[in-house]
């Protein structure tokens, strides 16, 4: 499972870096790889200071109209105070929240974030009860960078579903 999540997020870094082409061209040599180090580590930072429960550090190097896409199953996030809030909450309801073996891979304005992703569910989040069970998931965060450096958007590759089933959270029932 994890090679194909690694495969997918790979594929998505390419498809994603290959969109996102400036009409201007960027910068050679040094510049360029300085600015892909530092777009990998703002996006590893991201990552790590979530899972330490900073969730206000996380968004520190994002743009102001930041736009979180999620695995693609809602509607993007696009205000920053609320996405702090529900990682507030998130991590209230998963206070193990961790990530191992982390690796970051960039490719122009574009990283991806690979990594096994785990928690246990000991308190409720939104309208689910909490169950006490874990769950484990490999899992790949795209993050696309402006001009400026800023993290403009977040997308992840993972459906939520996995951990819920793990979980054992029921599914709401299928609407008519």
């Amino acid at each position: 499972m994890k090679k194909i999540i690694t495969c997918a997020a790979i594929a998505a870094l390419f498809l994603v870096a290959c969109k996102n082409q400036s009409a201007t061209t960027a910068p050679t040599g040094d510049s360029t790889a300085t600015r892909m180090e530092h777009n990998k580590q703002a996006a590893l930072n991201f990552d790590l200071a979530f899972t330490k429960g900073d969730v206000d550090g996380s968004f520190k190097d994002c743009a102001t109209d930041f736009v979180d896409y999620g695995n693609g199953a809602m509607k993007p996030m696009k205000n920053i105070d609320s996405m702090k809030m529900d990682g507030k909450q998130f991590l209230a309801a998963f206070p193990d929240f961790k990530a191992d073996d982390m690796h970051a891979v960039a490719s122009g304005d574009t990283v991806v974030v690979t990594g096994v992703w785990s928690g246990t569910f000991k308190k409720d989040y939104r309208k689910m009860k909490a169950t006490g069970k874990s769950f484990k998931m490999p899992d790949a965060d795209i993050f696309v960078f402006n001009k400026d450096g800023k993290i403009a958007s977040h997308a992840n590759v993972q459906s939520y579903i996995y951990a819920l089933y793990q979980l054992d959270v029921p599914m709401p029932p299928k609407k008519k």
